[in-house]
């Protein structure tokens, strides 16, 4: 296959390659007829039933860039997580729609809080049908699934211990790790330094969204102090060069979602990412979606982002897809089978298993 000589090339080479999505949210995933079908079954109360109008309410479209206008579209998704058969359907399709990208080995982040919302379900008892429905989907689709249970720093500390204690009870071959998710512009993530001792000390992986609406301070209370392994978005720990510097010698990945970071406003415009300047430090930097429905966009998408409007190489995006790899949360027994699996998806680019083989970036 030809590598990417102009927009259409370049977009049908992305979307041959297999690809690795570290950064997904569950709630961010939702179809949009899904969405309308769910309300009209049980009455959902909404703006409109018709999807282009319902559109704008749950999907950024013309909106300016505004990290609060971002978060406030999933008050709204709360509202669709009415049965045990909604809450699987939403699950399976999020992961036929990756398997449809050519997604691989999915992690897929859910607050488990947001899914037991509409009719006060057991929080154990959502978990309990997320992994239902992702083992029978990873089967259907042959995507790798891994969950990632996330926690909203506006939530209270007593919710905070109750879903780590749940990632605990659930640590397997789904369910891998937990996140901190939410405005860290005006809840600074110390509150949470206990649940995340405890998550770390029973083996649960540790990812963070910080450094994206916040500075570098951010990225560095969340390495240093919650015990990060990866940082969702931390962009902006390009601010600081202390901060670059704990992260590589830490070896701690960023999980960076270039359109999700234009729209919530990280950044002014896609010339101004610094996605190509974090992997010239050599940071372990990585590409994902973030909220594909929310944003409209895929992890094709993302990767034709980083090369036609980033400036990043084809050998840059291989060696991103190695870092994905190298900081998956999936059972370390599983590891070689993704790596061969990636480099077989690979081998019809000559250049592109050579790069994806080189060392990698960071240290060791």
């Amino acid at each position: 296959m030809r590598p990417p000589e102009d927009l259409e090339h370049l977009w049908g080479w992305a979307r041959s390659l297999p690809k690795i999505d570290l950064h997904r949210h569950l709630e961010g995933s939702l179809r949009l007829n899904t969405l309308a079908e769910i309300a009209l079954e049980h009455r959902i109360d909404l703006p409109s039933y018709d999807i282009e109008q319902l559109r704008p309410y749950v999907q950024v479209t013309d909106d300016p860039p505004d990290y609060q206008r971002f978060l406030g579209k999933f008050q709204l998704l709360r509202h669709f997580y009415t049965s045990r058969e909604a809450v699987q359907r939403i699950v399976r399709e999020a992961i036929v729609d990756a398997a449809h990208d050519n997604i691989r080995y999915l992690e897929l982040r859910f607050n488990p809080e947001a899914l037991a919302y509409a009719q006060n379900f057991s929080l154990n008892d959502v978990v309990e049908w997320v992994k239902e429905a992702t083992r029978s989907a990873q089967a259907e689709t042959g995507t790798r699934t891994c969950l990632i249970l996330s926690i909203p720093r506006k939530e209270s500390l007593h919710t905070a211990h109750e879903i780590t204690e749940l990632s605990i009870a659930h640590f397997g071959d789904l369910v891998r790790g937990i996140d901190l998710v939410g405005d860290e512009v005006n809840f600074p993530a110390e509150k949470f330094i206990a649940p995340f001792r405890q998550a770390r000390e029973a083996g649960v992986h540790i990812t963070i969204h910080a450094g994206e609406w916040a500075g570098a301070q951010s990225v560095y209370t969340a390495v240093a102090h919650l015990n990060a392994e990866r940082i969702g978005h931390g962009i902006r720990a390009i601010e600081d060069s202390t901060v670059v510097q704990l992260l590589y010698d830490k070896s701690v990945t960023l999980e960076v979602c270039p359109t999700s970071n234009l729209q919530t406003g990280a950044v002014r415009g896609m010339v101004q990412h610094p996605l190509p300047d974090l992997y010239n430090l050599r940071l372990r930097v990585t590409l994902n979606t973030d909220d594909p429905s929310i944003s409209d966009t895929t992890l094709t998408d993302e990767y034709a982002v980083a090369v036609g409007a980033l400036g990043m190489t084809p050998p840059q995006v291989y060696r991103m897809l190695r870092n994905s790899v190298e900081a998956a949360f999936i059972p370390q027994e599983e590891r070689p089978w993704l790596l061969d699996t990636i480099r077989q998806g690979l081998s019809a680019y000559p250049e592109a298993v050579e790069a994806f083989d080189s060392l990698i970036v960071g240290k060791a």
